[in-house]
């Protein structure tokens, strides 16, 4: 039996333009943050402490990522100066990350950079295209969340 949908055969479309779409980001991530001295994942996570300190766990989940890739990656930036760790009172077995003053600056000298490179990419693409498509990631995302916190080995079959 055929359950194909013209919705779950644009969703397989959408799927295979997001991992394109991804794998274009880190590359041209990895090139802008190369002059801080950082790479696409390292400027991911310190991007993430900007708001303050955090756990590898609450960074991993932010993410989507597993917790072991995020703890490599805060231990390269700890490493490098960019980041810091320090107990956490709530859970010592959790330590907290948070940027230093080094990791501020290599952000801070990112901005403009960044904000060229996003209005290249985003020229010529409606605001309104750019909003519905967050949306729609959004939308996708917390479906994804539901269906995993669910079960650990099925899909949710509801809709």
């Amino acid at each position: 039996m055929d359950s194909s949908t013209p919705e779950a055969d644009t969703l397989v479309e959408v799927t295979a333009e997001v991992f394109a779409v991804n794998g274009r980001l880190l590359r041209a991530g990895d090139r802008l943050s190369a002059s801080a001295g950082l790479t696409s994942a390292r400027w991911q996570v310190a991007g993430l402490l900007l708001d303050g300190p955090s756990t590898v766990a609450g960074l991993a989940r932010e993410r989507g990522l597993r917790r072991q890739a995020v703890q490599q990656t805060v231990d390269r930036l700890r490493a490098e100066g960019i980041v810091t760790t320090s107990p956490n009172p709530q859970d010592q077995r959790s330590p907290l990350v948070e940027l230093t003053d080094r990791g501020r600056q290599a952000l801070d000298d990112l901005l403009p950079l960044e904000r060229q490179w996003l209005h290249q990419l985003t020229s010529g693409i409606a605001h309104d295209d750019l909003r519905t498509t967050a949306l729609v990631l959004r939308r996708l995302r917390e479906k994804l969340d539901a269906q995993l916190d669910e079960s650990p080995t099925a899909p949710h079959q509801g809709h």
